[in-house]
Formats: C-alpha cells, sequence, structure tokens
C-alpha cells in the first residue's frame, strides 16, 4: 500500500525494532519460526495474517545464495516472481510480478522498488536495484497481486529490502572470489552507542571480468544507518553511495546465441558500449508514539538523492545522420526527492492508517553522438556532438488510508484506497531536431480490499481484488509515433483489475501456501514505431493474465528440509493490434492478433531446494530452478522463441568459532549450474534489432570466507 509502508513503517520497522524473528524469518532453514512483515499492511503483522500474497527471504537465506550482489541470487525462491540476471551490469535485473514489469527492456518497470522506505522506482515508475544492500540486509519482503495497488503508480508488486537491526557490538570481514575473475571484498561495523544511539555502517568494492567479452563491471558501495530511540520517538538516518561502471555485451540474435553463451555481437566491440553510474542518497524517518488514546503514533520520512548515468549505445553512425535523432549517448543528471507524512489509529478490533506523500524527479538530460570524425579518420565509441539536450520532470502526489477490521476472532477484513496524480514533463533546449517539449499528467484511484478466514487453527483463506494504475514512463512519451515533435499525449495510462485467492496450510514443521490470480489490464502499452533512432509507443488493448502460485517448506528430520517453489502464468492478449517488423518502422504493419503471449512473461516457473543439516559436516544444499518457454516479441514470430531450461547448483556451508566474543569463521562454497547447461537467462523485449536473447552464465564456482566477531 501505501509507501506508508514504504517510506513509513518499512524505516520505521526496518530501522527502529529488531522483529522478533524476521532476522531467518520463512528462510528454508527453519519453516516453523515466525515471520513479522510490514509490506502491504498498516503495521508489521505477521506473514501468516496477511490476507494477500506475500513472501519473505530472511538474512540467512540471502548469505548463503550467492555473493550477495544481486537479487537474482535468492528471489529464484518467490513463486510468481521473475528475477532474471542479465549477466550485465550496465542493466539491471529484468524482474516482472505475475506478468507486471515483463516489458522492460532495461531497468525494472511495473513493480515498485523500495529500500529501507526509500523509493527505488521513480515517479514515473521505472526503477533499479542495483544500490540495494543486500549484504546488510535483515530480509527482502515480495508483495503479489491486488495490494500491491495500494502503493500508487505503476506498481504490479512490491519488492522491499530491509537493513539488519543493531542488537550488540559486532564486525564483518568479508571476501569472495569465483569463476570469471569474480573478487570482491566488504566490511561491516555494527555498533550501540551512547545516548540511545546505534550505527550499521559498510563498505564493498567488487570487480569481474564476465564470461562474454565486453561485460567487466566494477562494483563500490558504502551505506551507513544512524538511529537514536527515545521513550516515545525515534529518528533513522540512512546513506548510502553506488558507483558503478561496467561494460555492455548488448544482447544476441537468435543465430549468434546458438552458437554458445560466450558470444558478444560485434556492434558491442566497435563502440565499446559501456555505461558509468553513480547514486548518492539520504533518507531521514522519524516516528512519535502517543501515551494514550485511539491516535498511536506519527511518522514524518523524507529522502532525497542524485544519480548520473552516462552510456554508450551501439547506433550506427548513418542512423544518427537523421536530423531528428537523439544520439548515441545518453547523459543524464537526476536529482529526486520525496516526503510523506502517515498518522495511524487504533481501536479494539481496528487498526486504521492514513497519509500523503509527494515524490519528485527533475532530470537534466543530454544525447550526443556516440562518434567523431568521419571516413577513415572516424573513431566510435567516444562522446561527440549535442543532438539532445532537455529537461524532464515527474511528480507523484498521493493520499492514501488503509484499514483492518476484525469482524471476528477468525474473520479479518482489510480495505484502503490510494488516490493521486502523476504529472510528466519535458523541456526541450535543443531545436535543431524540432521541439519535443510538452505534459501530460492523469488522476488515478486504486481501491483494494481482502479478507482473511481462519477455518481451523492450520488451515486459512484469504481473497483479494483491487483496480490498479500504471503510467507511461518519461521515456514512453519522449516521441509521437507520426514523427512531429512533442509529448506523445495519444499514450493513455494502462489500468488493470486484479483479484486473486488463496490458502495457506501451517502444521507441525509443514507450510503450504497457494494461490490462483487473475489480472485485466486495458490500454496495456505497447511499442508502437521505431524509425530514425526513436521509439515511440502505443496502447495495444485488452490483455489477460491468470496463473497459480504454490510454496511449500517442509521438516524432513531435524536434520533434512525442503522448500518447493512454483507457479504457471497464461499472459496473453484480447485485442489483436499492428506492431513493428524491425527497423526502421514509420508505421506498424504486422498484425499481432488476439490470443498472442505476452513478450518477457514465461508460461512457467519453478525452484526446489533440499538442505542437509550436518552439524560438523555444515550445511549442504542441493538447488534447482526452471523456467518455462517464452516469447521475446509480441508477434511471437520464430526468431524471438527462447526455449525453457532448467539449472541445478550445489551449495556447502559452515561456520566455526575463533576466539573469544563469539568470533567466528563462516565459508561458503557454491557451484551453479552444475551441469554447464547453455541457457537464455533473460530476453531484451521487443528489441528492434532482434537482439533477444542474453545467455546465462555456464558453470560457476563461488567461494566466500566471512568472518564475524564482537567487540
Amino acid at each position: 500500500m501505501m509507501r506508508n509502508l514504504a517510506l513509513a513503517a518499512r524505516l520505521a520497522c526496518a530501522a527502529a525494532v529488531a522483529v522478533p524473528g524476521a532476522a531467518g524469518a520463512q528462510t528454508a532453514a527453519s519453516p516453523t519460526e515466525e515471520t513479522v512483515v510490514v509490506t502491504g499492511s498498516v503495521t508489521q503483522r505477521r506473514i501468516d495474517e496477511a490476507p494477500y500474497a506475500i513472501s519473505a527471504i530472511g538474512r540467512d537465506t540471502l548469505r548463503a545464495s550467492g555473493a550477495m550482489i544481486n537479487l537474482s541470487e535468492a528471489l529464484v525462491r518467490v513463486p510468481g516472481l521473475v528475477v532474471n540476471n542479465r549477466s550485465n551490469f550496465a542493466q539491471d535485473l529484468q524482474i516482472g510480478s505475475r506478468g507486471f514489469g515483463a516489458r522492460a527492456t532495461f531497468g525494472v518497470r511495473g513493480v515498485r522498488l523500495y529500500a529501507d522506505g526509500i523509493p527505488a522506482s521513480g515517479p514515473d515508475g521505472q526503477g533499479q536495484v542495483s544500490h540495494f544492500d543486500i549484504a546488510g540486509a535483515q530480509r527482502v519482503e515480495v508483495l503479489r497481486g491486488p495490494f500491491s495497488a495500494l502503493y500508487g503508480n505503476a506498481s504490479g508488486g512490491v519488492i522491499s529490502i530491509f537493513s539488519a537491526p543493531v542488537t550488540r557490538r559486532e564486525w564483518e570481514v568479508a571476501g569472495d572470489v569465483g569463476s570469471f575473475g569474480l573478487r570482491q571484498g566488504r566490511a561491516t561495523l555494527a555498533t550501540p552507542l551512547p545516548g540511545g544511539f546505534d550505527l550499521r555502517a559498510s563498505l564493498s568494492a567488487a570487480t569481474t571480468d564476465g564470461f562474454r567479452p565486453q561485460s567487466a563491471a566494477d562494483k563500490r558501495q558504502a551505506a551507513a544507518r544512524l538511529r537514536w530511540q527515545g521513550e516515545r520517538d525515534s529518528l533513522v538516518l540512512t546513506v548510502n553511495h553506488l558507483d558503478q561502471p561496467a561494460l555492455d555485451p548488448l544482447g544476441l540474435t537468435q543465430a549468434q546465441f546458438a552458437l554458445g553463451p560466450r558470444q558478444t555481437a560485434q556492434v558491442a566491440i566497435d563502440f565499446n558500449t559501456r555505461k558509468e553510474q553513480t547514486q548518492s542518497q539520504l533518507g531521514l524517518h522519524w516516528r512519535h508514539a502517543f501515551d494514550a488514546g485511539a491516535l498511536r503514533e506519527f511518522t514524518l520520512a523524507g529522502y532525497g538523492g542524485t544519480r548520473a548515468i552516462t552510456q554508450w549505445l551501439a547506433i550506427p553512425a548513418g542512423t544518427q545522420g537523421n536530423p531528428r535523432h537523439g544520439g548515441g549517448v545518453v547523459d543524464f543528471d537526476r536529482r529526486y526527492e520525496g516526503v510523506e507524512a502517515r498518522l495511524r489509529w487504533a481501536w479494539p478490533g481496528l487498526d486504521l492508517s492514513a497519509g500523503v506523500a509527494v515524490d519528485r524527479q527533475h532530470d537534466d538530460r543530454r544525447g550526443y553522438e556516440n562518434f567523431t570524425g568521419s571516413g577513415a579518420g572516424q573513431v566510435l565509441g567516444t562522446i561527440g556532438r549535442l543532438r539532445r539536450d532537455e529537461v524532464n520532470r515527474a511528480e507523484t502526489r498521493d493520499a492514501f488510508a488503509q484499514a483492518d477490521w476484525a469482524l471476528a476472532p477468525t474473520l479479518v477484513l482489510s480495505a484502503g484506497v490510494r488516490g493521486g496524480r502523476v504529472d510528466l514533463e519535458s523541456r526541450d533546449a535543443y531545436l535543431g531536431n524540432g521541439d519535443d517539449s510538452g505534459a501530460v499528467g492523469h488522476d488515478y484511484l486504486n481501491p483494494v480490499a481482502g479478507v482473511r478466514w481462519q477455518v481451523t487453527p492450520q488451515w486459512q483463506l484469504h481473497a483479494s481484488v483491487a483496480r490498479g494504475f500504471e503510467s507511461p514512463t518519461l521515456g514512453e512519451l519522449a516521441y509521437r509515433a507520426d514523427g512531429t515533435g512533442g509529448f506523445n499525449t495519444a499514450l493513455e495510462p494502462q489500468t488493470s483489475r486484479q483479484a486473486e485467492v488463496g490458502l495457506r496450510w501451517r502444521q507441525g514443521g509443514l507450510r503450504l501456501d497457494a494461490t490462483a490470480f487473475e489480472v485485466r489490464t486495458s490500454d496495456e502499452i505497447g511499442v508502437a514505431t521505431n524509425a530514425g533512432g526513436r521509439s515511440a509507443f502505443q496502447n495495444v488493448g485488452r490483455t489477460e493474465r491468470r496463473g497459480v502460485e504454490l510454496a511449500l517448506q517442509a521438516a524432513l528430520s531435524s536434520a533434512w528440509q525442503l522448500q518447493l517453489a512454483a507457479s504457471t502464468l497464461s499472459a496473453t492478449y484480447r485485442d489483436g493490434f499492428l506492431a513493428c517488423a524491425g527497423i526502421p518502422c514509420s508505421a506498424p504493419t504486422v498484425p499481432v492478433p488476439a490470443g498472442n503471449r505476452i513478450a518477457g512473461a514465461p508460461r512457467s516457473t519453478a525452484f526446489a531446494e533440499l538442505a542437509w543439516h550436518g552439524g560438523a559436516f555444515g550445511t549442504w544444499g542441493l538447488e534447482w530452478r526452471a523456467v518455462g518457454s517464452m516469447s521475446a516479441n509480441d508477434r511471437n514470430s520464430a526468431d524471438a522463441a527462447v526455449p525453457g531450461y532448467a539449472v541445478g547448483a550445489l551449495r556447502w556451508s559452515k561456520a566455526y568459532p575463533l576466539g573469544p566474543a563469539g568470533a567466528r569463521w563462516e565459508w561458503l562454497l557454491r557451484v551453479d549450474n552444475v551441469t554447464d547447461r547453455h541457457h537464455a537467462a533473460s530476453v531484451i523485449v521487443n528489441d528492434a534489432n532482434g537482439r533477444f536473447f542474453e545467455p546465462g552464465a555456464p558453470r560457476s564456482v563461488l567461494l566466500a570466507l566471512r568472518v564475524v566477531g564482537g567487540f
């Protein structure tokens, strides 16, 4: 819901309290542990009390899943969620929730992202997770389905990461080595301080050569969280910084992909395609608890930051000869900020929360030619003449309310609404290719309702419905399909109707969750034209997404534990429309019939893990992941057919005591893709050049040593 959750409850809960049982909550190791979540709720609640589909990945699972560089390492355990690692640090992860976000060609689209309450999604819905501090996290919560609509614009799902609370004086020094030149070092300090303060700070640096030519990357992060806890007040200050230069190997055509996973398109080498990005942000959260009466607490949260990106693309110099072209180098400096205020009331059997939020984004955006000179003296992959100069702005203003009402001891109703407005604007200062200035604004109202019925102490049913809203991004509005200047004002937001029903079964060491859902979308956004270096978008009518999700955790014995997650997804167009066959495309001419599959949405996903905890022999795990077939374009053409795949992994971990104060060595050894399966780990949806395929990593080995101690 509410970014109330996002900015408020998130920073409140994640930063202010050590949530009972949440650190290892709902990991494969302890299926009987209690898990406390805040996503989608008026206040923190047990995960089994939520009237919607939600999963939590705890700290132990995050630490056992890999080098803690990408969320894809651990979130494969969540049914209904697709988190694909592009093995390309110049592009973010490919994330989809029940088909939302599938059309994103870069970054994250249609899924709301939060880190300790600070939105990692912009007001226009475009987001990124590259700055998430996974190593310092207590847990990651994933909300799917109707209640995600309470987070406002472009919230087809919600992913929230929470920093671990400070419970004692502790330090950690860690190092990772792995295949393809992976090296990572990390240092963390957590300590209580006098006067009610505590501090957690971390530094990390990672480098990789990548398994494909032109895929090397560096990643440097710093993060700190300072908290003060008083009798009725708490203040939390969070600061983080990211510096990540990376080469870009681009996607592959079907023929190139068939040659093996180590291929790279020659144009990536020719143009030295790459991306440089830095980001710094600060967040502040204040929570005040009231002594008596119905009014329980007030929270005020704010954040601000800057993000700078320069990206060199592989656009041929001849294509940029079009006078309307914006250049082959993308360069922008972003400033973003937001604030939220929230009040919470509580009466016997009823909890109510309400508030307001404002989020803004300001981009100074430039485009340059990616070459200098001509003929034999031409140099590619450099910054040339200016071809684009504009200011982009996006702003959302929201009001929200949500209530949980216990109708009976075994029956709870949850309902809420979020309404607001999104304004998107561009002011063009480079008029040599026409005036692309313009502005649009859209109002929205997202209601949601859910019910939870505790049929027996072991068996629970839940159901929810909602209406969702997703505006076009600034990039999708940039150009008109007819080639004239100005914003694409004909492009409308897409809206959705969502419903889900689910059950939970808890008995002994067994936890079973099953959910069925249906989403019907109107005015789905798709590609209209791709000509002269400009991509324009259109509304392509109605779509339908429906499926089933299943999650199982079982303690087979004191030593053996099993975890399963599986989902099916039927994502299709209900209306036919016209699409582009390739580039250039001044007008769509290829029919896309009703019933075609939505690009980038796999038919099914599955994950299984069998773990053995052997005491002196450590913990051993066998993991298996499968992804069904999909199409990489809406035409479902043969050259965009992506076959399904299955890969396995083996892991071993063990902690050894090391001296006083609880110090210990923690070892982790992983072998991923043990059978060396060649597969497409992700796709570039509707790529105009036909370079749809992004190969997954071959067999790889990771060895991690983490030394932890107190003082």
